[in-house]
């Protein structure tokens, strides 16, 4: 493991096509209070971690499941199948109780690859710790002006077993909600500085801080983890694009969020991602610039952009464009 020390700062932008990538509780696209479609940073780091998951990564913040026999007395006994409690999750991921010992807990925290990056809330057992995040992300805004929200009605094989009346016995009506196409720019921004006051202490024996390869794995999820999550709702959600604009060590120089400075549009049927307005930004700071990668779905959309140090790659094979 090898400690990271570059800052990074960037977007990666998500395409829904007659899918619904980010649901609130009654089914529709998140909008805001005016009616802005939007995907939460849950969204996107749930994607990321259901990845990790697949790859066999330690990640502790994620929903699992067990079996639980019902408490006697109740009507029906038997196993019930329940989601894990915190403590239960850490519990199945290290085979052993919430230590006492809070380096111990740190340790076993900063194993779990979820937690190097997206950081973590832990009060179980008497401790109470909290990590910021190495990576954060903004709110994902639909960037794109002519989204529309379809509703199919979907006929269930079976009827509903609690309606009585006669009229309703049969088979029960459902709706499924997405939209048409909407593109989702989330910002995000890495600093491995976040864990530095951690290095060194007691009990925590190695431990580098943020390393490159918590990074590596980010990156992978920032590319590809839209595209791998094939649910139901998510079939049709897909990683359009990922920036990555990385400061040199000990760079001083800070950027706002770059999401509001994207445009989204068509020509001839392909969709454009216009970053021109952040070259201006950027250029103001070459200097404290390493690099920055540009990784797109070329065969379906055109990002626009062009600064200094850009390195174009496709994001499907990785190879340079």
């Amino acid at each position: 493991m090898t400690k990271m020390n570059q800052r990074v700062i960037g977007l990666v932008g998500i395409v829904s096509r007659m899918a619904n990538w980010n649901a609130d509780f009654t089914g529709l696209p998140k909008t805001t209070s005016d009616g802005n479609i939007f995907g939460s940073d849950k969204a996107l780091k749930y994607s990321i971690k259901r990845l990790w998951v697949e790859r066999g990564e330690n990640v502790l913040y994620i929903r699992s499941y067990k079996l639980e026999k019902s408490k006697k007395g109740e009507s029906n006994e038997g196993e019930k199948l329940q989601p894990r409690s915190l403590e239960e999750r850490y519990q199945y991921l290290f085979n052993e109780e919430v230590s006492k010992n809070s380096a111990k807990v740190l340790e076993r925290l900063f194993s779990c690859i979820d937690v190097m990056n997206f950081g973590a809330t832990f009060a179980e057992k008497g401790q109470s710790i909290g990590l910021t995040g190495a990576v954060q992300f903004g709110q994902g805004f639909n960037k794109y002006a002519d989204t529309n929200v379809e509703v199919q009605d979907i006929l269930s094989p079976f009827r509903d077993s609690k309606e009585k009346s006669e009229d309703k016995k049969a088979a029960s009506i459902g709706k499924k909600t997405t939209v048409d196409e909407a593109h989702y720019i989330y910002p995000f921004t890495v600093n491995p500085n976040h864990y530095n006051s951690y290095i060194g202490l007691p009990g925590l024996g190695d431990f580098q801080g943020y390393t490159n390869e918590a990074y590596t794995a980010f990156k992978d999820g920032a590319l590809i983890g839209a595209t791998a999550l094939n649910t139901n709702s998510k079939a049709g959600c897909e990683n359009a694009f990922s920036l990555f604009i990385v400061f040199k060590e000990n760079a001083q120089a800070y950027l706002p969020n770059l999401d509001p400075y994207v445009q989204v549009y068509k020509e001839s049927d392909k969709t454009i991602y216009d970053l021109t307005a952040i070259a201006p930004i950027v250029a103001g700071i070459q200097d404290q610039i390493e690099k920055i990668e540009l990784y797109v779905n070329h065969y379906a959309a055109e990002v626009r952009i062009e600064v200094d140090r850009l390195q174009r790659y496709n994001i499907i094979t990785r190879a340079e464009l």
